[in-house]
Parts: structure tokens; sequence; C-alpha cells
């Protein structure tokens, strides 16, 4: 039996619901022994387990957890089969991708009316897990909004979830088809949002694994059971141009330039994250793309943007004092109410007044959720945020500034820019090398000439972790974890 799609323009929040391959696995787990349960931290409550709307870490390493796509991703980030069968037979146009589903006599053709050269990546992303249609038709608003309104197809099933708890389980999924290799029988999730308060359940033995920073990350850093992970997160400053209809005073581009420039990064990777966070002078993180021609990192491609220039940024800021007709400006910048955000923010917000006298920085702190929720809605002037790569291409960052991405909540609108990622998508498809020099002219325009983001630093991942604990994975792009290969070894 084949069933084929045609997709148009493949986009980051694109949502790919597979009728042919949909759910599978009862909501259900073997009793978990008291051997093989792994117990985690996550920093803030899950926002979303509806795979066509989650956008941030949390929900999609969850959803890693209890879903799976066509395809999934390797202990080493490689792409391997999961619903499918095997890897899919690719036309000589790169447009037509034929898939066999797993214990199946089902095909599924996708048609693309471009060529995606990153596309088996996209496939292994949440946006991309199969849905059962006729269960996400039958539960209606009900579908995803708690563990018992989920159906399962992954290493685990969820247990626990209200939609807003602090706390959860995933218990093993007995009709997974790799279950003979999936060998804990529970992981028991719980929020911490604090370091503090990590580390002292760690310290406790309530928990195996607990994530560090600030000066948690300095004082442990020497602990045997300090572990360094790579990460690929980005954070930066997102200005908002335009907010209930009208221009924000970071419309003007010589104010986002000025406090681009006026923040010590280096100082605050190294003083207030103090994880292994690196200052970042771009929006694509080190290590993570490298030039199909030469193999030169793109970081080092592109080379540095809106680096920390005290000087540069007063000179600015008075052009910005001048056109925007006051001396006095006072912006809020809101972000998370977890304990390394907020020093964060208040680390900018000190670097800010400091250098920029006239300036009045103001600070808010909401709920992770409630953040995001201000982000979808455009109701900030400054945001800390940050993004972590969907899928293994520069596309995964260049793409969230497109006129019209669901990321792009800001007021931000350059032709030039859609013009870019337009070729880089279509025309130069195709092309590497000349797919790669359009995809650094993306970083000059977004960061050059518009001051469109503030980059601050490319994060770490330090935790603590009991020598007992082996096989948790983590990865540089998609959902940042996988425990299927995970097990207790007392």
């Amino acid at each position: 039996m084949k069933k084929r799609y045609k997709l148009g323009t493949i986009l980051l929040a694109s949502a790919l619901i597979l009728s042919a391959c949909g759910g599978g696995g009862k909501d259900t787990a073997s009793e978990a022994s008291d051997k093989q349960v792994l117990r985690v931290i996550e920093s803030t409550e899950i926002p979303l387990m509806d795979t066509t709307l989650a956008t941030d870490g949390v929900s999609f390493t969850a959803m890693n957890q209890v879903f799976e796509g066509l395809y999934t991703l390797d202990k080493n980030d490689q792409i391997i089969p999961a619903a499918a069968s095997e890897m899919p037979k690719i036309s000589e146009d790169q447009k037509t991708y034929t898939i066999q589903i797993r214990d199946d006599d089902k095909t599924l053709q996708i048609n693309l009316t471009q060529a995606v050269p990153y596309f088996n990546s996209l496939l292994t992303f949440g946006p991309f897990y199969p849905q059962k249609e006729s269960y996400v038709k039958k539960e209606g608003k009900d579908f995803a909004k708690d563990s018992d309104h989920m159906i399962y197809n992954g290493p685990f099933t969820m247990k626990d979830w209200s939609g807003t708890s602090k706390s959860w389980k995933f218990e093993k999924n007995d009709d997974y088809w790799d279950k003979d290799n999936v060998k804990l029988d529970r992981i028991d999730v719980q929020v911490a949002k604090e370091p503090g308060a990590a580390v002292n359940l760690y310290n406790t033995g309530k928990v195996d694994r607990a994530p560090l920073t600030g000066d948690y990350a300095s004082q442990y850093k020497d602990n045997k059971e300090f572990v360094a992970e790579p990460d690929s997160y980005v954070y930066w400053l997102k200005f908002n141009q335009k907010r209930d209809g009208k221009a924000t005073d970071v419309a003007n581009l010589y104010l986002r330039k000025a406090i681009a420039q006026a923040i010590n990064k280096e100082a605050l990777a190294d003083t207030v994250i103090a994880n292994g966070a690196t200052p970042i002078n771009g929006e694509i993180p080190r290590g993570f793309a490298q030039n199909p021609d030469t193999g030169k990192d793109f970081r080092e491609d592109s080379g540095d943007h809106l680096t920390y220039d005290v000087k540069a940024a007063q000179a600015n800021f008075a052009k910005a004092q001048q056109q925007l007709g006051k001396n006095d400006i006072t912006l809020e910048i809101v972000g998370d109410d977890q304990e390394f955000a907020k020093k964060t923010l208040e680390f900018i917000q000190s670097e800010l007044q400091t250098n920029l006298k006239g300036l009045t920085i103001t600070l808010k702190t909401v709920p992770y959720k409630n953040r995001l929720a201000l982000d979808q809605a455009q109701d900030y002037t400054v945001q800390l945020s940050r993004w972590a790569p969907a899928y293994k291409d520069p596309m995964t960052y260049i793409a969230s500034w497109e006129t019209g991405n669901n990321y792009n909540n800001m007021g931000y609108s350059n032709p030039a820019y859609d013009k870019l990622t337009k070729d880089i998508t279509t025309t130069l498809a195709t092309n590497p090398e000349a797919r790669w020099q359009a995809m650094l002219q993306t970083e000059k325009v977004l960061l050059d000439d518009d001051a469109a983001i503030a980059p601050l630093y490319q994060n770490a991942t330090a935790v603590l972790e009991k020598p007992y604990v082996k096989g948790v994975v983590k990865h540089l792009f998609g959902a940042p974890y996988s425990f299927r290969w995970a097990y207790i070894n007392k």
C-alpha cells in the first residue's frame, strides 16, 4: 500500500501527519525495578507535548523519550531508521523520498517542491514525528494536554503529567519495536529551577543527575562526578521592534547596536554562566557546520559581528538618543524565572546601565512557559532568548529570522535577508559552495546591517552524574537528550 504526500517549502515549524504509521504502543509499561530507575532533574515544566506546536528544548527532550519519527539519531548523532525500516530512496533530483515503514507493507512517498539537503535530518525532529490522525481527531482539544491523552511509539510512555506538573515519569514501552535494547524500566523527572535545589537533591541521593551553572559549576568542576557535555544552544537578546501596533524604542537601529556592543560577553560567560559557556559574536555556534569546500568552521568563516566595544556602543547610543528625541530611555527585558536566567539578566542590566548613561533597564522574570507565550504574542520589548538546532544545517538558525517565521515574533523584516534565505532553499539548494556563501551573507545582514538580535554566548552543559549512570546521550541537534540507551550499573 502506498500513500503519497506532497509537501511545500519545508520550514522548521512544519508538521507532517503520517496516518500511514500512526501512534503505536499501548499506554502500559512493565513494573519498574529498583535497579533500573534513573532519576533526573529538568530545569522547568514542560510547556507542550503536541509535536505540531512545541518550539522548545524542554518539550522536545520529553517528546524524544515517548515518540519517534521515521528516523532518529544514534549515540553519535548519525541518522538511523526508526519508524522506517531503512534509509530513504532519494530520486536523482533530490525531490522524491520513498520510505518503507517498519513492520508494515506500507510505503510512504514524499514529494518536495524543492531539494532540501538536510531533509533526512528534519525527519528526526519533533515537528515531523508521526501522529495517528484518527486518534488526534477523536481527542480534539484534549489531545496531548496530559499523559492520559496521548499514545506513544517511542521507547517509553509518559505517566503522571498533568500539563503543569513539576514531576512526571517515563516508563518502558513494551510495544516499542526495539524494546529489547531499552534497559531502563522507569525515569523519574522532577523540576528544580534553582541550581542549589538541584545540587541538594543530588547530594542527598534523591536524583542521579543534576545540571550545574554559575557558582555551582565552578565549585564542582574538579569533582570526580562532574561531566562536561557539548552544546549547540546560543543565547541572545531579541529586540521587538513593534508592540501593540506601535514602533518600540528598539526599532531604532543605533539603540539595538548600542545594546549589543555594551555587554561584556566574555565576563558573562566566564563569571555568570561559568559552566564552560563561551562568548559568541555571531548566530551560528562553533563546531556545528563546516564549509563544504574547505572544511573551515562556519564561525571562523563568518568572523565576528557586534563585538563588545564600549566606545562604539556609546557613540551609537548618542545617535539613538538624538533620533528618538530623548536623553533618558527605559527598556524592560523579560526572561525566565530560573536562577541562572535571573543572574544573566542582572548582569546585562548592570552592564547596560553602567556603559550607556541615560539607559534604564527594568527586569521581568516569568515561568518558561509564560515567556514563550509572551514571545508568541509579541508582547515584550527585549527578551533573553535562546535557540538550539533542530537539524544539522545552519538554516536551522538562519530561517528563524525570515519574515513570518514562527520564531520571528519581533517585527523584523528585511527583503534582502528574505531573498538570501529563499535562494538558499531554492536555486542554490543543490550547489553546496554557493549555498554556503549565501548563508555566510545572512549573518552580515542580520547582525552588521540590522543588529536584529544581540548574540551573547554559546552554552555548554555541565552536570553532576552518579558513576553508576551509563549511556545517557547528549545530542548536538534535534532533541537535547536520549535515554533509550541509558542504564544503571551498580
